[in-house]
């Protein structure tokens, strides 16, 4: 990711309405959601809704797909990690200690499935 990318991912975040939708499409990730049950769940019109999804989907943060008569959002995780990475890339100069806390706080969101057992 280059600067441009991460201006344009950032600038599409500095929204209320494209953060909380953002946030929104992570938690419902793999499935995501509806157009309409977006704009439903957050409480602003279809309309205005279609225009922030098209934001967030120029910057790359979320993906589109039709399916019937709907179209399906979803967060870009892949994105999301790139964003993430540009961030944090130079992290702590070379001292990995000092970024163990932002680390353990990103690895609660996603906690390995335990295997059944045979």
């Amino acid at each position: 990711m280059d600067n441009i990318n991460a201006v344009n991912a950032f600038a599409a975040l500095a929204q209320t309405t494209r953060l909380d939708a953002f946030r929104l499409l992570v938690t419902h990730e793999p499935d995501g959601l509806p157009a309409g049950e977006i704009a439903r769940l957050l409480g602003v019109p279809h309309n205005t809704m279609s225009t922030h999804l098209a934001t967030l989907q120029r910057a790359g943060l979320i993906t589109a797909e039709r399916q019937s008569r709907s179209i399906v959002y979803r967060a870009s995780l892949d994105s999301l990690r790139q964003v993430l990475t540009f961030l944090v890339k130079d992290c702590c100069a070379g001292h990995p200690d000092l970024c163990a806390p932002l680390i353990a706080d990103l690895i609660p969101c996603c906690p390995p499935k335990e295997k059944g057992h045979a």
